[in-house]
């Protein structure tokens, strides 16, 4: 999350001034963020808490559907989790597109790109000044209500898998024996640009930190101020703070260029041979600093970015995920990135009923529940409005009363009433 103010209250204001002079803030580009058509209900009984726990409930036990393409599984357990950003919501952590996500709220709200990341120094600057800030909250945040009920999903045998764009690593620290597929990657670990070495954030932190005496003492003082306390947007707000996804604090005129990041430590002891043949300077200053004349040694944070590709492995995973699979179900996430809605759109040409469960538009949804029938009371297709914390540990209380049983033939399993 990026929190960017447009002003900080005075007490903040006080605190900034004394450690950051003005600088102008650079131009960033921002991704296509436009509104998404309000949901359909699907059933129109799904528009209450109980009817969506019912209707979900029916989603989740249904036997598979005859539309079903090969490959076809033989028992029932077999729905894919796909989660997004209002997934941790209860968490503390902020959104993009719900109804206090970050590009509801922050207009003015400018993501770095993967090719601005890798070739501009000044620009990892400020995203690693930034990135600096927001750390504390975001890696003492825990998973939520959903999460564990993610989990209990996983242990009763109702999910298979979990795919998930969210970065901050809450699923496979709450369910580690569910499949967790993180599509995005996550902001636990950096990587080489360069040797592909990984690094603990939590160790790049402290080095932030002694390479940054004056800003670690600013976010000291913001810490202990309260101003850092809690990433719900109406309380930032109060404080004059915006809230924005994936861990990062940004302040109006801050002098980003006086932020200093270390260099990767594998290629510093041992400066690797380059494409072209050539051996690759890594130095570093007095203290310890990337120096701008260096030719590798860039340390990235192990996420996807705006304009990189998902790698390789990852996007063949997670479509096997989806083949493996039969039906999806989507919470908290709006689908606007391609590389989500791809992969609902696969397991739609595939004949999978598909569940979103999200405040809000998603991308394209009224395809996704094309043909269903007049009769469908979710075992078809299943959508409502609702919290995923408010709604999936419900959901599990309901299947307590449902039972996986084998077959007598051992082909598969089916649910039954207990």
């Amino acid at each position: 999350m990026y929190a960017e103010p447009r002003a900080l209250d005075a007490n903040l204001n006080e605190i900034y001034r004394a450690h950051v002079p003005s600088m102008q803030k650079p131009f960033m580009r921002i991704p296509y963020t436009g509104p998404l058509p309000p949901p359909t209900i699907i059933p129109h009984t799904a528009n209450t808490v109980s009817g969506a726990i019912s209707a979900l409930t029916t989603f989740l036990t249904a036997p598979p559907s005859s539309h079903l393409k090969p490959p076809k599984h033989n028992h029932d357990a077999q729905t894919v989790l796909l989660t997004g950003a209002g997934v941790s919501v209860a968490s503390g952590l902020a959104d993009y597109r719900g109804t206090n996500g970050t590009y509801t709220l922050n207009k003015t709200y400018r993501p770095i790109y993967y090719n601005e990341f890798c070739s501009n120094h000044e620009a990892r600057k400020r995203y690693w000044a930034r990135s600096f800030l927001g750390w504390t909250n975001l890696h003492k945040a825990r998973p939520n209500n959903a999460h564990r009920a993610v989990k209990a999903l996983g242990e009763s045998g109702w999910l298979r898998s979990v795919i998930t764009q969210n970065v901050d690593s809450f699923h496979p620290t709450c369910h580690p024996s569910l499949r967790t597929l993180e599509l995005h990657g996550y902001l636990r670990s950096l990587v080489c640009l360069t040797c592909h070495t990984h690094l603990p954030r939590s160790t790049f932190q402290t080095s932030l930190s002694a390479l940054n005496p004056s800003w670690a003492t600013f976010l000291a003082e913001m810490l202990a101020s309260g101003a850092l306390d809690t990433e719900n947007p109406d309380e930032r707000r109060k404080k004059g703070l915006k809230t924005n996804p994936d861990g990062d604090v940004d302040l109006p005129d801050a002098p980003y260029s006086t932020f200093r990041y270390p260099a990767c430590p594998t290629c510093l002891a041992h400066p690797p041979v380059l494409a072209d043949g050539t051996r690759a300077v890594v130095e570093i200053d007095s203290e310890g600093a990337w120096v701008g004349r260096s030719t590798a040694g860039i340390l990235k944070p192990a996420v996807v970015m705006f304009g990189e590709s998902i790698p390789t492995d990852v996007k063949a995973a997670a479509e096997e995920a989806i083949d493996n699979a039969s039906r999806i179900l989507i919470v908290g996430s709006s689908l606007a990135t391609y590389s989500a809605w791809r992969l609902v759109k696969r397991a739609r040409e595939r004949g999978m009923p598909i569940g979103i469960v999200n405040l809000g538009g998603v991308r394209g949804e009224d395809g996704f529940f094309e043909g269903l029938t007049a009769g469908n009371e979710g075992e078809e297709g299943f959508r409502c409005s609702e919290s995923a914390d408010k709604i999936l540990p419900r959901v599990v209380e309901a299947l307590g009363r449902f039972k996986v049983r084998e077959r007598s033939d051992g082909v598969g399993r089916k649910m039954e009433a207990g």
